[in-house]
């Protein structure tokens, strides 16, 4: 994994006031959300109509959702946020490891678990940690030398070397 360097934004949390582009971002987020389910509305309208395509948009619902839950993330990937809510709520969300916000890659709302708004922008931010520390690397089975050799102990090594090619080929030659 990427090295990650984790940001802030509104800390501490319980003093962030809202600003212009909070109120702007909440208003822009409501209206995706309702064109969104104008959509899926539509869609579950045409699958209604044609009971072969809901067959195969089961099918294929069915597919994702059984790669999705094939691949769960480690716990040593997902990294912990406290996040503070459009609502005014503060409470805790993870995101992938490598991602240094919260807010990124269409994460930046969340429904509110304690008062229901749905969606809610998330405001602020701080990192909390990782769901779990890595496991540690395998160790290897020789530790690597602590120092370089010097020249006069490679030059020896080197010596020892051609001593032993020697040896070795007069015993070929003599065997």
């Amino acid at each position: 994994m990427r090295e990650v360097e984790y940001e802030s934004r509104g800390v501490p949390l319980e003093d962030y006031q809202l600003t212009r582009r909070d109120h702007r971002w909440q208003k822009d987020l409501e209206a995706i959300c309702r064109a969104a389910r104008r959509q899926v509305e539509q869609h579950f309208a045409q699958l209604r109509e044609d009971p072969e395509m809901a067959a195969r948009d089961q099918e294929a619902r069915t597919r994702v959702l059984q790669e999705i839950l094939s691949c769960r993330t480690p716990d040593h990937l997902i990294m912990r946020w406290r996040v503070r809510l459009y609502c005014g709520h503060i409470t805790e969300t993870t995101r992938h490891a490598e991602n240094a916000q919260p807010t990124l890659h269409g994460s930046s709302k969340m429904r509110c678990p304690e008062c229901g708004q749905d969606p809610s922008a998330i405001v602020a931010f701080e990192p909390i940690g990782l769901v779990a520390e890595p496991s540690s690397p395998p160790t290897p089975s020789s530790p690597p030398p602590s120092r370089k050799p010097t020249r006069a102990e490679l030059e020896r090594r080197v010596a020892a070397l051609e001593a032993e090619n020697a040896r070795l080929r007069t015993s070929r030659s003599s065997g």
